[in-house]
């Protein structure tokens, strides 16, 4: 059952807080915007929901709420009904979808499932009114979900992009791009500390998940096991690692700006140059070759592998080649480097 605390207030700091945020980034929540929000009713996602639902009257968006039940425990449907009822009280167009047993197994299916029917829904609300298209899937995750991503990613031994993610924007859909729909994440400058005020001060319901507290996800045991000691050590560090993660996120977009610079003036009729590619660090040639196969369509490589072709262009090898996944096979030839596809 659903937790709340005293009578909403129409205006607050926190309002203002992500008001002006909208406001020097117009291009983030355009105005008068078909907005998509995946609510949980967790108070992440309730806190988001309720500045929304107050900031509508000066942004003219119109607002739709889908939530997805992952069939994880025996409250999810009442938790859905319950959040149904809640979000019609408050006019808001209400959508949901419930997961098939063994569908969503675990953290990364789960999340491929939630964005899989976000985008169906997104798309659907584009069909019904192609005036008014819906591009913009909005999420509650704020700047301790960033923190916990990076200290994951990190412990998995992700590269640059790896540590960079968590985005205040991007396509929702890593394999389909051309969709046209964005991810959006307006609450990435505030804490889980900030949402649980939000909600306590705006009288904002939420609903417990139990899934929150299983010690099976990973995440949980991050959030509950290792930030805490991380926290009574240095406290504040949590920020900290989600402003780290931002900065990481414009270095890695920077550098693929200046790869892709880079990539153009070695590129050939028939591939990249290689000569001047092999005058580069080996570092520098890995980085151009990952950006290169991405850019071609071709499959990602473990940095092993991409250590591997980089070593054997360098000045002074011979010719070779490698085959990759998918019918991908990168050459390497006097002057030039190569990338050829069969089907």
């Amino acid at each position: 059952m659903a937790s709340s605390s005293s009578a909403q207030l129409p205006w607050s700091a926190w309002h203002a807080r992500l008001h002006h945020k909208l406001l020097a980034n117009p291009d983030l929540l355009p105005a008068e915007a078909s907005l998509l929000i995946a609510v949980s009713g967790g108070q992440d996602s309730m806190a988001l929901l309720g500045l929304l639902i107050d900031l509508q009257r000066k942004h003219g968006w119109s607002l739709e709420v889908w939530h997805g039940d992952h069939n994880w425990h025996k409250q999810s449907a009442t938790i859905a009904t319950e959040l149904k009822n809640w979000c019609e009280s408050h006019n808001l167009s209400f959508w949901s979808d419930q997961a098939k047993p063994g569908q969503t197994n675990n953290e990364a299916t789960a999340r491929h499932w939630r964005y899989e029917q976000l985008t169906l829904h997104a798309e659907r609300l584009s069909s019904n009114n192609p005036n008014h298209p819906c591009r913009y899937v909005l999420t509650g995750h704020t700047s301790s979900d960033r923190a916990e991503t990076l200290l994951l990613n990190l412990a998995r031994g992700a590269d640059l992009a790896g540590l960079s993610s968590m985005r205040q924007c991007r396509p929702i859909s890593k394999d389909h791009p051309h969709k046209n729909v964005q991810l959006i994440r307006p609450l990435l400058g505030f804490s889980r500390e900030d949402t649980a005020l939000i909600c306590s001060e705006l009288g904002l319901p939420i609903w417990l998940d139990p899934a929150n507290s299983n010690p099976d996800f990973s995440r949980n045991r991050v959030r509950q096991e290792v930030l805490p000691v991380l926290e009574s050590l240095h406290p504040g560090c949590s920020l900290r690692m989600a402003a780290l993660a931002e900065r990481l996120n414009h270095h890695h977009a920077d550098q693929q700006a200046i790869a892709m610079l880079a990539l153009n003036n070695l590129s050939k009729q028939n591939g990249l140059c290689r000569k001047d590619l092999a005058q580069l660090p080996i570092t520098a040639r890995t980085t151009l070759l990952a950006y290169w196969l991405k850019r071609s369509g071709a499959p990602s490589l473990p940095a092993v592998q991409l250590e591997q072709i980089s070593q054997s262009i360098g000045p002074g090898k011979p010719p070779g080649s490698l085959n990759l996944a998918q019918g991908w096979k990168v050459q390497w030839q006097r002057n030039s480097v190569q990338l050829e596809h069969h089907e």
